[in-house]
């Protein structure tokens, strides 16, 4: 914290107190190859920020057939296990259309404008109902002073660590789908707002489409229970999780490892979770120009420069989950 209203801030809404020790926080930049902030100095930069659009495109019209080979499976089989574990994937389906749109919000998922922004918004984003200018701009208020004045999920990030119990009552409500429904309503109640109203119909209008189509097959209710209904639950549920493995707890400061954790990788969180390398998460914050294909070269340079620490990181996102939940 650099002032009293930052403090006070922290006071208020319980920040810092799952910030590494001073220990484990080492103080050993600029290097030859890396800022004093950890970005890349510009010709390592140059290399970090290019875009792979071949990459992303083959993303993108992997993470557009994914839904349906779901449904087409779950109704050639026609099993209730089958339909309980089409329910059940198309969580992690919504964290690949999150991850990519995300990149679209960061103009890092195409070089082109135009096509980053189209894709982001009427492939990824629409889709699930994600507000895309909107998120846009609350997103680049997160990335320029994280939990700081204009921080968009400050509430979401706070209180850390909290009781077993209590991340276990959060984690209910989003399973039965209470989180799921309260900013569906949000986004009902955005079509009557004057400042809103643009991007919740083209919300509802992707969706819309989406039911002609499960109705063109007639299945309608694919619609429901294999798009609608896992947005509402299995989606909120892992959302959460990333999230908080992304920043709860943490504190406002210049140094990004106080605000934001760094969590070892694995095939299985990536497959649910965090698809697409954006779970290198202090990569992201460290230069968020960076698109999720690169983050694991810049991540290996903060490594190699003794910047992060074995003490700093996590091993898994199970030993940060416990952590969260420890008081």
């Amino acid at each position: 914290m650099t002032d009293r209203g930052s403090a006070a801030r922290s006071e208020r809404y319980k920040l810092g107190r799952m910030v590494a020790s001073a220990d484990a926080l080492p103080y050993n930049l600029p290097t030859e190859r890396l800022q004093v902030t950890g970005m890349a100095v510009r010709e390592i930069r140059a290399e970090l920020r290019h875009i792979p659009n071949w990459r992303s495109a083959i993303a993108v019209v992997r993470v557009l057939a994914e839904p349906f080979f779901i449904g087409w499976v779950a109704v050639q089989l026609s099993h209730p296990l089958v339909w309980m574990l089409a329910f059940l994937l198309m969580g992690p389906t919504y964290a690949r259309f999150a991850s990519l749109g995300h990149e679209a919000v960061h103009r890092t998922l195409f070089s082109n404008r135009a096509a980053n922004d189209f894709v982001g918004r009427w492939l990824m984003s629409y889709p699930t109902f994600v507000p895309f200018d909107l998120y846009r701009r609350s997103h680049i208020n997160h990335h320029r002073d994280e939990m700081g004045p204009k921080e968009p999920d400050i509430p979401l990030y706070s209180g850390y660590p909290i009781t077993r119990k209590s991340l276990g009552r959060k984690l209910f409500r989003d399973a039965r789908g209470q989180t799921g429904w309260k900013l569906f309503r949000g986004l009902l109640r955005g079509l009557r707002s004057p400042k809103a109203k643009t991007h919740a119909r083209r919300i509802v209008g992707a969706q819309l489409v989406l039911l002609s189509i499960a109705t063109a097959f007639g299945r309608p209710e694919l619609y429901l229970f294999l798009w609608f209904l896992p947005y509402l639950t299995v989606w909120r549920v892992i959302n959460r999780l990333r999230a908080i493995a992304e920043h709860g707890g943490m504190e406002r400061s210049a140094d990004r490892r106080r605000t934001t954790h760094h969590v070892h990788q694995g095939p299985a969180s990536g497959f649910v979770m965090v698809p697409f390398k954006i779970g290198y998460h202090l990569a992201h914050h460290v230069d968020m120009g960076v698109p999720c294909w690169n983050l694991p070269k810049l991540q290996r340079e903060l490594d190699a420069s003794g910047w992060v620490t074995d003490e700093y990181g996590h091993k898994s996102y199970c030993s940060l989950w416990k952590a969260l939940s420890s008081a």
